[in-house]
C-alpha cells in the first residue's frame, strides 16, 4: 500500500521490554517511526530494569541515533519496584485507535489484549495469542464487533521460504503432506534469564511456547487441520529453583492422516554454533512419486568465524542467522532493519494505518462497517494472522497443555459447532466458556 500525505503517524505502546522487544519490535518501531508511519512510542514493562537496558543497547544506540522511547515506570523508578498495571494506564491515555503491541509471558497475553481492546485499541500480540480457544474466540468477536485488528505475530509466515512453500502447495506441486519433523531449540541461557520466573510447569512448556510456530506453518502451508496430538515434557529446575518442562516433544495428527513430530527445547549449547537451531521437513505424497519440503532455519548458508566471542553465549564460530531481523547499513542514518521479523510488524501496523485511512471522514456507522469488511478481508486471504483465521492454533495449545500435564496422554481436537479439546482415552472434555456464534 502507498503511503498516503494525509496519513498520521500511528502512537505505539508496546507493553513488556524484553528480548523479543529489543531484538525484533522496537528496532522495527524505530525505523517506522524514522519513515513517518509511526509517532509516539511508549514502552511499559514490569519494573525499570528492562527499560533501562533498552535505552542502554548499545546496538540500538548505533542504528537509530537520536531516537528513544517514553518509558513506564520512568527510568529514575528503582528496579526492584513492581508496577504490574501501570500499562492500563498508558492504554487510557492512547488515542483512539492506535496500535498496541503485547510482549509479555504467554500466560499474560489475554489479560492484556483485552485491555487494549477495551481501550478501544488496535493490537499486534506475539505468538501464541492466547493459551486457550475460548480466550481467542473471546477476542476475536468483541474486537471485530468494534471494527479493532488484532494481529498475531507468527513471523515465519512472512518468511519468503514459506511462502513460497505456501503458493506451491495451493499449486500441487508437492502432493498431499503425508509425515514431517520440525524442532526449535533455544539457546540454553534462556534458563538464566525471566523465563525462569514465569516459564513454570503451571503456565506454559517449550511446545507451546516455540512449537507453536511451525505448527502454524503447516497448517499456514497446506491448510490442514490438526486433530490430535500427543505431548510429552521433560522436567527440570530453574537455576532460581523453580521447576518447569525444559524440553518437550510432540506428535500431531491431521485430518488426512499425516502425522508431524516437533521437539522443542531450552536447551542449544550456549557454546554452539548459532543461537538455536530450527528446522522443518514435510514429506508429500503424489500419484506415483513423493516430495518434500526442507528448510533449515537456524542458519541459512552463512557461517562466520570472529576474532572473539559476541553476543549472550560469547561464541566465535556462528551459523548466522541473517533472515530474521538483521541491523544493517542503508543509505540513510544509522542502520536498517531487515528480515521476515521485521516485514511482519510492519505488515500488521499497515493494517492498522489502513483502517484509519479508509475510514477518514465518513460517519461512525459507514466507519465501523468498512473496518469490519477490511479486517475479514485480511482474514480471508490468510497472510497475517489473526484470531480468525490462526484459531486452530489456540485448539493445539489448548490440548498441548491439558496432555503434557497428563503425562501425555493423546488429546482429541473436536471442529463443528461448539470446538474443543478431550482426552482420548478417558473423553473428558474442555469446551469453551463463550458458544461460538458460528460452527468452524
Amino acid at each position: 500500500m502507498q503511503h498516503s500525505e494525509k496519513r498520521r503517524a500511528l502512537d505505539v505502546t508496546i507493553v513488556g521490554g524484553g528480548m523479543i522487544t529489543a531484538d525484533q519490535i522496537l528496532p522495527t518501531i524505530y525505523h517506522l517511526q524514522r519513515n513517518g508511519t509511526v509517532g509516539k512510542i511508549d514502552v511499559c514493562a514490569l519494573n525499570s530494569g528492562p527499560l533501562r537496558g533498552l535505552e542502554a543497547d548499545q546496538a540500538l544506540r548505533e542504528a537509530f541515533p537520536g531516537q528513544s522511547f517514553s518509558p513506564h515506570p520512568g527510568f529514575a523508578q528503582l528496579p526492584d519496584r513492581d508496577h504490574p498495571n501501570l500499562y492500563r494506564q498508558v492504554l487510557a491515555r492512547m488515542r483512539p485507535r492506535q496500535a498496541v503491541i503485547v510482549a509479555m509471558p504467554d500466560p499474560l497475553h489475554h489479560e492484556a489484549v483485552m485491555a487494549a481492546r477495551a481501550a478501544g485499541q488496535n493490537v499486534i500480540c506475539v505468538k501464541p495469542l492466547v493459551l486457550t480457544y475460548a480466550h481467542a474466540e473471546e477476542i476475536r468477536r468483541t474486537a471485530l464487533a468494534n471494527g479493532l485488528f488484532v494481529g498475531v505475530e507468527y513471523h515465519k509466515r512472512f518468511d519468503r521460504r514459506a511462502l513460497m512453500a505456501r503458493h506451491q502447495y495451493a499449486r500441487g506441486d508437492f502432493g498431499e503432506f503425508a509425515i514431517g519433523e520440525a524442532k526449535m531449540i533455544e539457546p540454553y541461557y534462556y534458563r538464566l534469564s525471566n523465563f525462569q520466573n514465569w516459564f513454570t510447569l503451571d503456565q506454559t512448556d517449550p511446545f507451546t511456547y516455540v512449537g507453536c510456530h511451525y505448527v502454524d506453518l503447516v497448517w499456514y502451508i497446506t491448510g490442514l487441520r490438526p486433530v490430535e496430538l500427543t505431548v510429552r515434557g521433560v522436567k527440570g529446575r530453574f537455576p532460581n529453583g523453580n521447576q518447569g518442562y525444559l524440553w518437550a516433544n510432540g506428535r500431531v495428527v491431521y485430518e488426512n492422516g499425516a502425522i508431524l513430530s516437533v521437539t522443542n527445547g531450552l536447551g542449544y549449547p550456549d557454546a554452539g554454533a548459532g543461537s538455536n537451531v530450527q528446522s522443518l521437513v514435510m514429506f508429500c505424497e503424489g500419484n506415483g512419486k513423493t516430495a518434500m519440503i526442507d528448510h533449515e532455519d537456524q542458519f541459512r548458508g552463512v557461517t562466520h568465524c570472529y576474532l572473539d566471542g559476541i553476543g549472550l553465549s560469547g561464541s566465535q564460530y556462528n551459523n548466522v542467522h541473517s533472515d530474521f531481523c538483521r541491523l544493517l547499513p542503508w543509505d540513510g542514518p544509522g542502520l536498517r532493519p531487515v528480515g521476515y521479523g521485521c516485514d511482519s510488524i510492519t505488515a500488521n501496523l499497515e493494517v492498522i494505518a489502513r483502517l484509519e485511512e479508509e475510514t477518514s471522514g465518513m460517519n461512525a456507522d459507514a466507519a465501523l462497517t468498512r473496518r469490519r469488511q477490511i479486517i475479514m478481508d485480511v482474514e480471508a486471504r490468510g497472510i497475517i494472522a489473526t484470531p480468525g483465521n490462526s484459531w486452530v492454533n489456540e485448539l493445539v495449545t489448548e490440548a498441548a497443555r491439558l496432555s503434557i500435564t497428563h503425562d501425555g496422554e493423546p488429546v482429541r481436537i473436536v471442529y463443528g459447532e461448539c470446538p474443543h479439546v478431550e482426552l482420548r482415552f478417558t473423553g473428558q472434555a474442555v469446551r469453551p466458556a463463550l458458544p461460538p456464534n458460528a460452527a468452524r
